[in-house]
């Protein structure tokens, strides 16, 4: 590095580069700065040999004006580091993308894969704020999809279906109204049918030995008595309603079906 002369302000000059010391603060000269590709992309040379991409969008307000900054414009340390910060977010940013464009993400999952990709969290966070408001990552979208995808695929119920949307970050309200609107009348229909069938829950003779302990276990052990179909039909009920099945759905189905009439064995 090149020797520097201490002048009698306190002023230390490097002659070989543009750095600067001003008592306790460093300060650094723009060799050069471009408009990237983007709208807001820029590409900076600092006096200090740095070389890095950024956009303006994640620097501070406080430390970014256009008209400020052009070659030969000294910087403050402070600025510097706003700088690199942005090109941080930037850095973010595209991992942020690349996972985007393999598959529909959350907000909570994104930001987990990215600190686990080494990315700084104030990063992570300025990151998912930017592509929440682009709306490229939006949570509501996420479930309405994840929902789809479920229900195409497998015979979950409610709760289940609910669970996993709150497992994976998503807020309650959001999760409820989603699955409101993924699940109307028809397609609860056909979800309490088939995880019924997929479940065994009933035999010819009535519901399963399973479910029946099932039941008895969730009402702190008690027996279930009175009449054997009676005593299965309330077991039924109350294990749909446990599973998250509207009222309004069992009622239909025990109304419009015998539900032990051509039970598989």
């Amino acid at each position: 590095m090149a020797s520097c002369t201490r002048t009698p302000d306190i002023v230390l000059v490097c002659p070989r580069d543009s750095t600067v010391v001003w008592g306790l603060g460093v300060y650094m000269t723009v060799v050069s700065i471009k408009s990237g590709s983007g709208a807001d992309l820029q590409r900076i040379e600092l006096s200090d040999g740095s070389l890095f991409s950024f956009k303006t969008c994640y620097v501070s307000p406080v430390f970014f004006d256009d008209s400020r900054y052009g070659n030969g414009t000294e910087i403050s340390a402070d600025e510097a580091e706003a700088f690199r910060f942005a090109a941080a977010c930037l850095r973010a940013e595209k991992a942020a993308l690349g996972l985007v464009a393999r598959a529909e993400q959350c907000v909570f999952g994104l930001s987990r894969k990215l600190e686990k990709g080494g990315h700084q969290t104030a990063c992570v966070r300025a990151v998912i704020a930017r592509l929440s408001e682009l709306e490229i990552v939006d949570d509501r979208r996420f479930a309405r999809l994840w929902l789809q995808s479920r229900l195409n695929r497998r015979s979950d119920p409610p709760r289940k279906l609910l669970m996993g949307l709150r497992s994976r970050g998503i807020d309650r309200a959001v999760a409820d109204s989603a699955l409101k609107s993924a699940l109307n009348f028809e397609a609860e229909k056909m979800l309490l049918d088939r995880y019924i069938a997929k479940n065994r829950l009933l035999t010819p003779l009535g519901t399963s030995t399973e479910l029946r302990s099932s039941v008895e276990s969730s009402v702190r052990g008690s027996p279930l008595e009175g009449e054997p179909k009676a005593v299965d039909i309330s077991s039924l009920k109350f294990k749909l309603k446990q599973e998250g099945f509207s009222s309004g759905v069992i009622r239909h189905f025990l109304e419009n079906s015998d539900p032990f009439e051509n039970s598989d064995p």
